[in-house]
């Protein structure tokens, strides 16, 4: 059997001990330290970069914006032109195309 003799220390707060305990005990690791070693060599942790869904939300608030424009001014004309419609339409695939990308993304997690 290997010898450990390399010591890690943390402090936690009375709300994070909990969780830990917590979750020690749900795995059935009845050690403490056997829990956070197993966590730490084996555990993950899952670091998202989120620019893409900024990127989306931008793209919905544009979109929702000229919709409004769109609509106001088909109430007070009675029409809308067809460029109009051409250019909402581009705006939603290119909101589709980004929301398809973050579920690519998010399906390989």
């Amino acid at each position: 059997m290997e010898h450990r003799t390399e010591q890690f220390h943390f402090y936690a707060t009375p709300e994070e001990a909990k969780l830990i305990r917590d979750r020690e005990q749900k795995t059935g690791i009845l050690n403490e330290s056997a829990y956070l070693r197993k966590m730490a060599l084996n555990g993950y942790l899952i670091q998202m970069d989120l620019s893409d869904v900024k990127e989306a939300v931008r793209l919905l608030g544009i979109t929702s914006a000229n919709m409004n424009q769109y609509a106001k001014k088909a109430n007070e004309t009675g029409s809308i032109y067809k460029e109009d419609i051409e250019d909402m339409k581009l705006r939603q695939d290119e909101l589709w195309q980004v929301m398809k990308d973050i579920l690519q993304r998010l399906s390989t997690i």
